[in-house]
């Protein structure tokens, strides 16, 4: 299939025109905002690498480097290949390991999140979906069909609840140090539907499993940054 020269729907079209700019310029600034200075970020799942190339517009002090199962011809930042379940650096290279809406596309999300473990020194940062409301899962359906199904993508619509976030971040190792969960990626009064109570942006440091004194993950629903303990 070619990626880069998708047949459009009127409700793609619109959803492009609506939604993808507006997306990057939000995800980006809140990236920007939770990232250290000077970091070394791998995208997993980068697609054209956009929201990278973004922003580093807005921090050209970080260096960026892009990875996905499938690589467009022309892409914003490099992009390596993989298989979609190993990521192929070695433990550490990275000082922050991003998925932003990529883990939902995979049948086996925790694996690619132990793999984000390895691989980063210390930060893992995830922007997804918490399957959560009325209709929830019907919702994300939508969202996900009209984004992606153009472009080959993955569509086994898998979402998770919180508990199920929690649970995993607590068996691989990853301490939620910011979540913000008010993104406001769509301009109402379309965000109502398809916004509230559906995303977040989570800050993930790495430690040991084994040694983590757990406490209750306070999902905020203020749509600020939620500073949580160490």
């Amino acid at each position: 299939m070619n990626l880069d020269t998708p047949s459009y729907s009127s409700v793609e079209m619109l959803h492009d025109k609506l939604v993808l700019n507006r997306r990057v310029k939000i995800l980006s600034r809140l990236v920007a905002e939770l990232i250290p200075k000077r970091a070394r970020l791998l995208d997993v799942g980068c697609g054209d690498g956009l929201l990278c190339a973004k922003l580093q517009s807005l921090r050209r002090d970080i260096t960026v480097q892009g990875l996905d199962v499938l690589v467009r011809s022309h892409t914003h930042i490099p992009v390596e290949a993989f298989d979609g379940s190993r990521i192929p650096f070695g433990a550490g290279s990275f000082d922050v390991v991003m998925f932003s809406d990529v883990l939902h596309h995979t049948d086996d999300p925790l694996t690619l999140q132990r793999e984000a473990w390895r691989v980063a020194a210390p930060w893992v940062l995830i922007k997804d979906h918490r399957r959560k409301g009325f209709a929830s899962s019907q919702r994300l359906r939508f969202m996900d069909w009209v984004g992606n199904s153009r472009f080959g993508v993955a569509l086994p619509y898998n979402y998770w609840t919180e508990k199920q976030w929690e649970t995993a971040w607590r068996q691989i190792g990853l301490r939620p140090k910011q979540l913000i969960t008010r993104l406001g990626l769509y301009p109402p009064p379309a965000d109502w539907v398809f916004g509230a109570q559906l995303h977040f942006i989570a800050l993930l440091k790495k430690c040991d499993p084994a040694e983590q004194n757990y406490f209750p993950i306070q999902w905020s629903q203020s749509g600020f940054t939620n500073d949580l303990p160490e």
